[in-house]
């Protein structure tokens, strides 16, 4: 989705870039996002109160690799449409092969969150997970989602809140400096917490809020992000070498010693366009 500063690998920015190690670690990132219990809690609840049936055109915008795109096919089947849009072409790719293998009759278009290349009143139900974040203009892009959806149509918008992450046990002194790296990496790093103003904002009507907390394993997810803030909190001069190996020290033996913790939350609201 268009950004002229790409922070995030997810950046629109980075759509171009077809190299296959690149699309790999995108697909990991977000296959181990969505088996995280919160994700996976967050998405039902937010699924159950849009409540997409059968016979409706969905869409979901920024669709990655697909999975909640087959969710919306398989509410709307057999006569509805899904439609996902994904501007990076190798997560489109892959969100068409397993649709195809799926057997699902998801739909995958290339696009971007701030011109849909949908007409006005197009579609029931919308879809946008973790775009807001990685936008420099969010509420353009929440506008486009309300100008193609019809008169009591509902959409559901979920995103992280970078400003809610605690990873613990961490010295005082550097918690600033971590900080700083997380909510770096976002453009929006309060996306969360603004999702009900979006939507107000673009005119429509908010009727759910919802939120998880999303707790990772202190082993197969959180070794490789605590490895990647010490290193940039390092290379952008926030701390010390010294000081990022007594982090990494402290986080080995809390994790040994199962008192490690490292959580963000997510958010979600559900709303409709007035009649």
């Amino acid at each position: 989705m268009t950004d002229p500063r790409p922070t995030s690998a997810f950046h629109s920015a980075n759509a171009a870039n077809r190299d296959p190690a690149v699309t790999g670690r995108l697909v990991t990132a977000l296959d181990v996002q969505a088996a995280n219990p919160g994700v996976r809690r967050l998405r039902a609840w937010a699924h159950d109160r849009l409540a997409a049936r059968p016979g409706e055109r969905a869409l979901d915008v920024g669709a990655g690799t697909g999975s909640e795109t087959q969710v919306l096919a398989a509410a709307v089947a057999p006569e509805g449409d899904a439609i996902g849009i994904e501007p990076h072409p190798g997560l489109r790719a892959v969100a068409e092969q397993r649709a195809a293998e799926a057997g699902s009759r998801a739909r995958f278009l290339d696009g971007d969150a701030l011109a849909l290349p949908l007409p006005d009143g197009e579609s029931d139900v919308v879809w946008c997970e973790r775009v807001l974040q990685h936008l420099t203009d969010p509420a353009g892009a929440v506008a486009e989602m309300a100008r193609v959806l019809r008169p009591g149509g509902r959409i559901a918008l979920l995103d992280t809140d970078w400003s809610t992450f605690v990873l613990h046990p961490t010295a005082p002194e550097i918690r600033p400096a971590l900080a700083t790296v997380v909510q770096g990496a976002a453009a929006q790093p309060d996306a969360g917490r603004s999702l009900a103003g979006r939507l107000v904002e673009a005119g429509l009507t908010v009727d759910h809020l919802g939120g998880d907390v999303l707790l990772h394993d202190s082993h197969a997810v959180a070794r490789p992000i605590v490895r990647g803030l010490g290193a940039a909190a390092v290379g952008r001069g926030l701390i010390t070498e010294e000081q990022r190996d007594r982090l990494y020290a402290g986080l080995d033996a809390a994790a040994g010693a199962g008192t490690f913790h490292l959580s963000v939350t997510m958010f979600a609201a559900v709303a409709h366009r007035p009649h």
